[in-house]
């Protein structure tokens, strides 16, 4: 990667997507990020089973959402291409992918961008307004149908400042009736002073981490009918028949869940 690094892209300051990128044992990183990965994998050396929890629970909803007949999708923070992305999962279905990462938006175009079904936006998700009036995400999704808004791994990026609360209730407005929300966001329930020193790590990085609890996770489903089995650590989101599930009963550490648009919502 090193040998093409994109206009704009900042090597020497860590970055979130590339330190996920490292945690997933990607190869789109660099120096800085490996470094300050390894700062939070000596904190919470469980950080690494987390990014691959979460990427399986992104590849479960999806594909749970495609049962389900959605065939239109809108991943915001989409982070850096890998594998089972949404629209490997889903084939056929029209996906949008939106970043605001030089780096994700590069090597998404160069992966991605000769299938006729993706899409890639730049956008910030602290601007949903932005990215819902965006001409190309207008000319791939109808949001008179039921869409899927993917926010995953990607709220705990954004700090209270940013209304958090106030985005979701953004983009739930423009959700048709049927449309599903998915989310997933880190808990500090189990371990609060290292979801702390993790801070500190991510204070250095590309965007804070922000510590919230599972209770404060569990408000950013407000307005929506949840799917069971509810909010719950990702492993135990419907996992795979005969599939174990880690660290079950010890508290939140790693929330994720479905929420869908009722006819009245």
């Amino acid at each position: 990667m090193a040998d093409q690094i994109p206009k704009g892209v900042q090597t020497h300051i860590p970055n979130v997507a590339r330190m996920y990128d490292y945690y997933l044992g990607g190869k789109d990183n660099f120096p800085a990020d490996r470094q300050a990965a390894e700062r939070a994998l000596e904190i919470v050396p469980e950080m690494r089973q987390g990014a691959r929890a979460n990427r399986a629970f992104l590849g479960r909803t999806v594909g749970f959402l495609a049962e389900s007949g959605i065939d239109q999708f809108l991943d915001l923070g989409a982070g850096l291409p890998t594998r089972n992305n949404v629209h490997q999962v889903a084939p056929g279905a029209r996906v949008v992918y939106v970043d605001n990462d030089p780096t994700v938006l590069v090597h998404g175009r160069a992966i991605l961008g000769k299938n006729e079904n993706v899409t890639i936006v730049e956008g910030d998700v602290r601007r949903p307004g932005e990215i819902l009036e965006h001409p190309d995400v207008r000319a791939a999704i109808d949001f008179d149908r039921p869409v899927g808004i993917l926010l995953v791994a990607i709220m705990h990026f954004v700090p209270d400042a940013d209304d958090p609360l106030g985005i979701i209730a953004t983009l739930r407005r423009a959700m048709a009736p049927g449309s599903h929300l998915v989310l997933s966001h880190v808990a500090t329930d189990v371990r609060p002073k290292a979801a702390d020193e993790v801070a500190q790590v991510y204070d250095r990085a590309s965007a804070p981490f922000v510590t919230r609890t599972g209770k404060e996770i569990v408000r950013l489903f407000d307005g929506f009918d949840m799917v069971e089995p509810g909010i719950v650590n990702l492993p135990e989101w419907r996992p795979a028949p005969g599939t174990a599930v880690p660290y079950r009963g010890i508290g939140s550490y790693f929330l994720g869940g479905v929420g869908v648009v009722s006819d009245g919502g």
